[in-house]
């Protein structure tokens, strides 16, 4: 299965943002801290219009990574092919510096459902995963990485923990990992457990992208603290925390903001870019 002949990510270790069109004029003009863009590519997978434009016109100023949400890496059914095609489409022309997706599943049967749902880590999921991922980087001819979720609870036919399923993926498919920091923070809070211990078992080596979020603080059935991805705040301290520990870790990684909902102006999606920027000044290249 293990296939390393495809590009490989090739992001700056600089600070990204997810690129939101009304912050189109400000990043051009005023990109402070940004080295790089992340778009969403189910956003641009029509033909033509603005967003096209727009999106060409970022690509001469920056390096570009393309997110998936809609390719149901996890899932039971084979992937669409008609979406892989347009995916293979966006990714010719674009030939961005990166291309990512979920370990999750968002399709069954006919339906789609609007969020990136888990999956156990058994060797049945494992098989399945490393024949989607072999079928996608394929198709668009390049290495992807693949993103560990935020979790919400913890099936009991796992025999994987998600570190080591992760790492078996990458190392029969040649993926690269996406590693969601405000994910681990968000699953160790949820299912109790340390994420220091998580980011110690990660194969760090294989990192091609980091991704920081904001998250939102609820409460379950039972009065417990349950910690929601979001995407609709600033990121929090302890998860800023969790980055120096990484990054003194891993080494200095391409870091994203991701901010989706509730997005605020240009300034302060900036300043959260320069905190990622600082983050990254205090690690040895």
């Amino acid at each position: 299965m293990l296939d390393t002949t495809f590009p490989q990510s090739d992001l700056p270790a600089t600070a990204g943002v997810g690129y939101k069109p009304q912050h189109f004029s400000q990043i051009l003009e005023h990109p402070g801290s940004v080295g790089w863009l992340e778009i969403h590519a189910e956003n641009y997978m029509g033909d033509g219009g603005r967003p096209l434009a727009q999106l060409r016109r970022l690509s001469e100023q920056f390096p570009i990574s393309v997110h998936g949400v809609g390719l149901s890496i996890g899932g039971e059914a084979p992937l669409d092919t008609d979406h892989l095609a347009r995916l293979k489409q966006l990714i010719e022309w674009l030939n961005p510096a990166s291309f990512s997706e979920h370990l999750a599943w968002s399709t069954h049967d006919a339906h789609f459902y609007n969020d990136l749902l888990p999956l156990p880590y058994t060797n049945d999921s494992l098989i399945r995963i490393c024949d989607h991922i072999d079928q996608l980087q394929r198709t668009i001819g390049r290495q992807m990485l693949l993103e560990n979720p935020s979790s919400y609870l913890a099936f009991e036919d796992s025999t994987w923990s998600e570190p080591e399923f992760l790492t078996e993926i990458a190392n029969r498919t040649g993926c690269g990992l996406l590693l969601d920091v405000n994910n681990v923070f968000v699953s160790a809070s949820n299912l109790d457990f340390s994420p220091h211990g998580y980011i110690d078992a990660f194969a760090l080596n294989r990192v091609g992208e980091i991704h920081l979020g904001g998250h939102d603080t609820d409460t379950d059935d039972h009065g417990a603290p349950l910690l929601i991805d979001s995407h609709g705040h600033a990121i929090a301290d302890p998860v800023w925390a969790l980055l120096d520990y990484t990054l003194e870790r891993s080494g200095p990684k391409p870091v994203l903001v991701e901010w989706d909902n509730d997005v605020p102006d240009w300034p302060v999606l900036s300043d959260e870019a320069n905190r990622a920027a600082s983050a990254l000044q205090k690690i040895p290249a």
